[in-house]
């Protein structure tokens, strides 16, 4: 059985993206979570992903890191990984590799937080521009491939790639195209993205550098999170 190293779900935007893929696929594995303790968590993760860092997989000695290379890695035995239409595959594909390279400006200025609310203090030009490329994105795949998902009738990599992306419209109130924010509501109903949003709220502990990032680009206005 495949295992997954993952950190907070509460902060762990990295660690979604193979999560919920494989929930949603129902590949099973196991979870071993690695709370983030602040600072560099480097060396103390390097005890299971060779860069320090999660998401990692472990497939007996095979041991794959980077989300983008563990979709990868499990396409080469579960199918639906990705669409199965060529052109939709390889848009797919392009669209999710756009999101683990770039969008600089909505890394930087929201943080993953599932579970707060956070008015931000201003959406400056440069989150604007990502947040519209992401609504040109999310529009243009469900209209090209008929939806409800972004490439045709199925969760695929591409979806898990943006899942993200997902909960941060829902905590930072984000503006986007009507189209745009049905597909967010779809993709929050999923029932494995219930599941991480769950246990993301049932998370007691906190890290104090992803704490001061999100006050520092905006107010909150709730937290949902167990105390």
């Amino acid at each position: 059985m495949y295992t997954l190293y993952i950190a907070n779900k509460n902060y762990s935007s990295w660690s979604l993206r193979p999560w919920v893929l494989m929930r949603a696929l129902g590949v099973p594995f196991e979870e071993r979570l690695m709370l983030f303790e602040g600072g560099s968590n480097r060396e103390r993760f390097r005890a299971f992903a060779p860069n320090g860092r999660v998401p990692c997989l472990h497939d007996a000695d095979t041991v794959v890191w980077d989300s983008l290379a563990i979709a990868e890695y499990l396409a080469e035995s579960h199918a639906a990984v990705w669409p199965a239409d060529r052109i939709a595959r390889a848009w797919a594909r392009c669209a999710a590799a756009e999101m683990h390279s770039g969008f600089d400006a909505l890394r930087a200025r929201c943080s993953m937080t599932c579970g707060q609310r956070v008015e931000l203090r201003g959406i400056d030009p440069a989150l604007l521009a990502d947040v519209g490329r992401i609504d040109e994105l999310w529009t243009e795949g469900r209209g090209r491939f008929g939806g409800p998902y972004l490439a045709g009738p199925a969760f695929t990599a591409v979806d898990a790639f943006y899942a993200p992306v997902v909960f941060r419209v829902q905590t930072y109130d984000l503006p986007l195209s009507d189209s745009a924010c049905a597909y967010a509501d779809l993709m929050l109903a999923h029932p494995a993205m219930r599941e991480w949003y769950d246990a993301a709220l049932a998370e007691t502990a906190r890290d104090n550098d992803h704490e001061r990032e999100i006050a520092a680009v905006g107010t909150v206005r709730a937290d949902y999170r167990a105390a």
